[in-house]
């Protein structure tokens, strides 16, 4: 599986945010995407998401065959915001998503005591801390099987073994022949991944 940019542009509010902007990646492989705020970075995850529209250039995903058809249909998509429901407990949140996404080889159970949330998955989400809102939506990640990894300020919130233990994850996802495509201003452990600044002029 490979996932292309060809001079890719985005804009937000009819503004151009970004353009000219290329990448690939291969099977297994990160791509860390930094730069100061504005530049442009959660606007690239939207646009490879499908969330917004591409602007210029063009995306494609190469090798998903029937299983995964299209970007959308391959990719895990983490944002600034959760979205879970506060009221919904976290174990039902997480049903939610695997139900609606299709379920992988990790039951619900399997993925709190993996991101250290085992025992409470009865609470109400709304309960949780800000960093355990971020561990419960990290699960995610792991309730559902998709190659592609879309990640907009991953480990904001977490503290510095939550951060240790995602890293973890991120690594054993790309060994899978996994890919991930993260926004950050904070190193993520990703030893290896390929890097892309926003904003850079020449």
């Amino acid at each position: 599986m490979r996932l292309i940019a060809e001079n890719l542009g985005g804009e937000r509010g009819g503004e151009t945010v970004f353009s000219g902007v290329g990448f690939a990646l291969d099977q297994g492989q990160a791509l860390v995407v930094t730069g100061p705020n504005g530049s442009g970075k959660s606007t690239l995850l939207r646009i490879v998401a499908g969330l917004l529209p591409v602007a210029e250039g063009r995306l494609l995903l190469e090798g998903g065959g029937e299983a995964f058809p299209s970007i959308a249909s391959a990719c895990h998509y983490l944002g600034h915001q959760n979205a879970m429901k506060p009221a919904l407990s976290v174990a039902e949140n997480l049903r939610f998503w695997r139900d609606f996404n299709g379920g992988g080889d990790v039951s619900v159970d399997e993925a709190l005591e993996t991101v250290g949330l085992g025992g409470i998955g009865h609470l109400p989400f709304g309960y949780l801390s800000t960093g355990q809102r971020r561990r419960a939506a990290i699960a995610k990640l792991l309730v559902s099987q998709r190659p592609l990894w879309l990640l907009d300020e991953p480990t904001a919130g977490l503290d510095k073994a939550s951060e240790t233990r995602f890293a973890g994850l991120m690594t054993k996802h790309c060994a899978g022949g996994g890919l991930i495509v993260a926004a950050t201003h904070l190193p993520l452990g990703l030893d290896g991944a390929k890097t892309l600044v926003m904003g850079e002029t020449d």
